[in-house]
Formats: structure tokens, C-alpha cells, sequence
């Protein structure tokens, strides 16, 4: 797995040993970034479930101004905290150890806003619902947010409740990106 393009363009990204998380591939990675080019420049950027840091390294890499990756797992974060030191986007990043909700709770208590929210939670488990009913309700995005969701091919699309706009939903072999917006 490597940065695609930007700054930190070609570089090699480490991933967490053993299979507690999924790495978006090249391909897919490189699709999703063109999709939101334009959304990108000096944006705050979230990347929840970060596992390797890989999407919000990307997004550092490409214009982002500064961005927040989140994941439980000790050994994610450290991975998180190496790409970053070999990228050298650790001056504008943050790293938060925990839990979704504690640390959604925590970015909100620091008084922050995102510009564009990458979900990727592990697949089936519902967290991508949770994570919105979180955010729906909260100061850390409105309506101008690009919220975008990885989850499984197969998951149907009408969970979303009626507070969200589906603006685009790319579906490749086995996952899919669904990118919407809180209705105003």
C-alpha cells in the first residue's frame, strides 16, 4: 500500500499485522481521491476506523490542511503514528486512541468541525449507522460536510435515515463508497 499522489506521493504505508483491519487498495483509493479532488484543498478531514492512516494520509498528501484519524487498536495507531513520521504529515495530524463514540465525543469537546468524514468501520457490524447518529446530532459537521462511508457491497443503502442526501454511491467488486451530505 502506498500515498498515490501529493506530497507524500509514492511512499510505501506500513499496515497493522493480522487482519483486524482492511487496507483500501491502490486502486480504489486512487478512485475515491478523484471523485473528491475538489473538496480537498486546506479541508479538515476525519478518518474514522484509520487502521493504517492510509485515506487520511492520502488526504494530507493531496492538500488537506490538517486531519484526525481515530481507531481502538493500539497496534493501528502506532502504524498510524509511523506512516506519519515516514510521510512527514505528522505536523498536521492528530492521532486519538479509542473508541468511535469516545473519541467523536472528544472532537467535539475540542470545538471541531470537519469538512469531508471517511467511515470505515468493519463491515456488518452496524457501526457505520451508530457513527451517523453520533454525527447527525452533533457540532462536528452541517450540511456542506462530505460524509463518506466504505462498507460492504452487499449492504442495502436504505439504512440511511432521512437527515442524510445520498449525493453518489461507487460500488467496486466487494465494497462500495457512499458519499452524502446532512439535508439543511
Amino acid at each position: 500500500m502506498r500515498v498515490i499522489s501529493g506530497t507524500a506521493g509514492s511512499l510505501i504505508l506500513k499496515t497493522p499485522k493480522g487482519d483486524s483491519t482492511r487496507p483500501t487498495t491502490d486502486k480504489i483509493k486512487e478512485t475515491l481521491f478523484n471523485i473528491i479532488s475538489n473538496e480537498l484543498y486546506d479541508a479538515t478531514f476525519l478518518d474514522l476506523f484509520a487502521g493504517s492512516g492510509g485515506i487520511g494520509i492520502e488526504a494530507l498528501s493531496r492538500g488537506a490542511k490538517e486531519a484526525y484519524f481515530c481507531d481502538i487498536d493500539r497496534e493501528a495507531i502506532e502504524c498510524i503514528r509511523q506512516n506519519l513520521i515516514h510521510t512527514k504529515l505528522i505536523d498536521r495530524a492528530t492521532i486519538l486512541k479509542g473508541s468511535y463514540e469516545a473519541n467523536l465525543e472528544k472532537l467535539k469537546n475540542l470545538g471541531k468541525r470537519f469538512d469531508i468524514v471517511f467511515i470505515d468501520p468493519p463491515y456488518q457490524k452496524g457501526f457505520e449507522d451508530k457513527c451517523l447518529e453520533i454525527l447527525i446530532n452533533s457540532t462536528l459537521i452541517d450540511e456542506h460536510t462530505l460524509v463518506i462511508i466504505e462498507e460492504d457491497f452487499k449492504t442495502d443503502t436504505t439504512h440511511l435515515s432521512k437527515d442524510w442526501y445520498i449525493d453518489k454511491v461507487k460500488e467496486y467488486k466487494s465494497n462500495k463508497h457512499i458519499f452524502i451530505h446532512k439535508r439543511g
